[in-house]
């Protein structure tokens, strides 16, 4: 049985079409990784489980001048599994912020160093928000297949969800006095 939440972020990249372990690390690097996070070590160890388990196929390509690669593929059991798994309930995601945590004692902390870390969290929420209207903009440009109306909403999400830290470090940096 599936239990780790990796298998299924796998499988899902699987039905987007077969692909090798390290087109998987790469596709889930701009991908699926904006919403769960993994090493390619990782991913590797992971595809070698789900094939043991029957959920994924692996078949050899000759390459010439280069090592031969593995091209995974997920089986109808991985999908059957995936359609299980989409029944079972969701959990509600935990915060963990330092961030966060650091201003339930502004009184006590280094108020400067405070703003500079807002500031570097500002920029990094501006940057990531500029791949994700990238993403749009390439990927979505024209009319969206019933397939990728999924992917659309998530990345909407994630759009709205930088807006939002965007906003609110720059209202943290008005109330804090920044320069």
């Amino acid at each position: 049985s599936l239990s780790l939440a990796l298998s299924h972020a796998i499988l899902v990249c699987l039905t987007e079409r077969p692909m090798s372990g390290y087109d998987l690390a790469k596709f889930f690097d701009t991908s699926i990784g904006f919403f769960w996070s993994a090493t390619h070590p990782q991913i590797y160890r992971q595809l070698k489980k789900l094939q043991e388990e029957g959920l994924v196929t692996s078949a050899e390509e000759v390459q010439t001048g280069k090592p031969n690669r593995f091209v995974y593929s997920i089986t109808d059991t991985g999908k059957a599994a995936l359609k299980a798994w989409s029944r079972e309930p969701v959990s509600q995601p935990l915060i963990k912020d330092d961030l966060l945590v650091r201003l339930q004692a502004i009184d006590h902390i280094d108020r400067d160093a405070m703003r500079e870390q807002i500031e570097a969290r500002l920029d990094a929420q501006r940057e990531q928000l500029g791949q994700y209207h990238h993403i749009r903009e390439v990927r979505f440009a024209g009319q969206v297949l019933d397939q990728d109306l999924g992917k659309l909403m998530g990345l909407e999400l994630g759009i709205q969800y930088e807006e939002g830290w965007i906003r609110w470090c720059e209202n943290v940096l008005a109330r804090l006095g920044a320069v």
